[in-house]
């Protein structure tokens, strides 16, 4: 004997729940792009190689603090902190970046996420503000583990506590002027390729190559092509600003005049590489 299917018909049910719109969903991509800089939520491999950068630049903010307490000695200040961790910062934008952006390229998930209320610039600016904020998470956190042991071991009261913080505000604000130009160049070199090794191999090089550039012009004999060296690599690019403003590591160049140069370098390739994103998943939505 075959049982026999029963269907219930319970009519027709209404969506009663509230309607988040766009802001939700710029938020919720947002969070769920922060998680996955620092591999929360998923395996234990995607946590192995950015908390492994992570925790090698919390080590060194510690034997600072350590060194500091101790001695009294100042090896590196909060704006230095950044130049000096340069190198992990691009191995950090060169796995952080292709988890971002890449993974949905070759999943092929963006049309499920154009076909909701969600825009192109929604998307941009929700994965940019995720990659600038883990940026500025792995360098302002060392930073201010290092603060806590200046603080703690003043020898000035609260005066000594209040110009330390003088000094880590400034650190902390050159620290968002590297993650936002490492997010928004990370982001859109990766942005072209769905292969996450291809795109960290094209960020790294794009950092490295310029590198030489550098040393050809601090090689001529002009002394205005040695102080606009500065502006032919991102590195150099920040830590011309970060002299300009009177704080940065101490430069191989002598920036002569040309300090606002560099500022308005800076300042036009965020907004360049913000722009390109813009446009490349405009087109990419509009497939």
């Amino acid at each position: 004997m075959s049982e026999a299917g029963v269907i219930h018909d319970i009519g027709y049910q209404r969506y009663r729940g509230p309607r988040l719109g766009r802001l939700a969903l710029q938020q919720a991509l947002y969070v769920q792009g922060l998680r996955a800089a620092f591999g929360l939520g998923r395996s234990a491999k995607a946590k192995i190689f950015p908390w492994l950068v992570a925790g090698i630049m919390l080590l060194v903010a510690v034997i600072l603090a350590a060194i500091r307490s101790q001695t009294g000695q100042v090896i590196f200040t909060y704006m230095q902190f950044a130049d000096q961790m340069s190198l992990l910062i691009i191995f950090f934008v060169a796995i952080v970046a292709p988890q971002l952006v890449s993974r949905d390229l070759r999943s092929n998930t963006l049309p499920l996420y154009f076909s909701r209320p969600l825009r192109a610039a929604d998307y941009v600016l929700a994965k940019y503000a995720a990659m600038t904020t883990s940026m500025w998470l792995l360098l302002g956190v060392p930073q201010f583990i290092m603060f806590l042991g200046a603080a703690f071991t003043t020898k000035d009261g609260f005066r000594g506590v209040w110009n330390e913080l003088g000094d880590l505000v400034p650190g902390l604000g050159y620290s968002l002027l590297w993650a936002l130009m490492f997010a928004g160049i990370g982001l859109l070199v990766a942005s072209f390729t769905g292969k996450q090794a291809f795109a960290a191999g094209g960020i790294v090089a794009v950092f490295m190559m310029t590198t030489p550039i550098f040393g050809v012009f601090m090689s001529l004999p002009s002394t205005t092509a040695n102080s606009l060296a500065g502006l032919t690599s991102p590195m150099f690019l920040i830590a011309g600003v970060g002299q300009w403003l009177g704080g940065g590591a101490d430069a191989e160049w002598d920036l002569g005049r040309f300090g606002p140069i560099y500022g308005i370098e800076a300042f036009c390739l965020i907004v360049s590489c913000v722009l390109l994103l813009l446009a490349r998943y405009r087109k990419v939505a509009s497939l």
